[in-house]
């Protein structure tokens, strides 16, 4: 069943993302936590797009296919385009077709200073607009919360969000955050612009110290006060920062759920305890 489906269906969504083993592992690997997550009945798992930008070597296509044919979940592929031309972007369009397998999130990508940008798609929206022509496929795409890092304002952000809409995404994954109150502004602005589909939040928990920094330097996302104050008690305490953390992500997601969100995305970084933890604190909310 295409994504956009799903929210036709059922309400509120839940899905799980995870990413492709690191080259000098097997895929193999992944099917503890697979099969944990799978337990967990997700509507779907996001496959992340290898890094680097390699497509000869990518491992997204192949671990989406486990999760479909094996497991038997709908995977939304990841699929960037800044450092692939058209010729690339068809090649992996084939292979997902060939597997069956029809919904993909379309994403610019990250500038990677170690490979050559290409010069076929300069946004996600000239990817969307390419798949769009290709074939029947379900397109999701990315949303920022609390504004993209390289736009220069919420005005900005939004109108980029509404071309990538306009040009044929379906159904939204939101950017992680901690502030419920960001991504409730966000809902209201994109519904004033005219954007009616779907938007799952995007929950990321935070289980240790360098996880938090890393990610609000890549993302941009605001740090409020109570979160804040929670990772500063624990930071020293590894056991206590991770129960710390999953309570937050826990509470987020309660007051997401009791606001009547379209679905919750869960970042599990590959680990099916993060998972399961969440997923036996909201069993009785979703």
């Amino acid at each position: 069943m295409k994504i956009e489906s799903k929210f036709q269906k059922k309400k509120p969504v839940l899905s799980f993302e995870i990413f492709p083993p690191k080259r000098d592992k097997a895929i193999q690997n992944i099917d503890e936590t697979l099969a944990i997550l799978s337990e967990l009945n997700p509507d779907f798992i996001s496959v992340t797009f290898g890094a680097g930008g390699s497509h000869t070597n990518n491992q997204t296509v192949e671990l989406a296919k486990r999760i479909k044919h094996q497991y038997g979940i709908d995977p939304l592929v990841h699929l960037t385009c800044l450092n692939h031309s058209k010729f690339e972007i068809c090649e992996l369009l084939e292979e997902l077709k060939d597997a069956e397998i029809d919904s993909i999130l379309a994403l610019r990508g990250d500038a990677n200073p170690a490979v050559e940008a290409k010069k076929d798609f300069r946004y996600a929206s000239d990817l969307v607009k390419f798949i769009r022509q290709y074939g029947d496929f379900s397109i999701s795409g990315a949303c920022y919360p609390e504004c993209h890092t390289e736009s220069k304002n919420k005005v900005e952000d939004i109108a980029h969000l509404k071309e990538k809409v306009d040009s044929g995404v379906q159904h939204l994954i939101s950017q992680l955050f901690f502030d419920n109150n960001a991504f409730y502004s966000f809902q209201e602005h994109i519904q004033i612009a005219g954007m009616h589909v779907p938007v799952e939040a995007g929950i990321m928990p935070v289980i240790n110290k360098a996880q938090i920094e890393r990610m609000v330097t890549l993302c941009g996302a605001s740090l409020p006060e109570k979160f804040s104050r929670v990772m500063h008690k624990y930071e020293d305490n590894k056991d206590a920062l991770f129960d710390a953390g999953m309570a937050y992500a826990i509470n987020q997601i309660v007051d997401l759920l009791a606001h009547d969100v379209d679905g919750i995305h869960i970042y599990t970084m590959n680990n099916p305890i993060v998972a399961k933890r969440i997923c036996d604190g909201i069993k009785n909310l979703i």
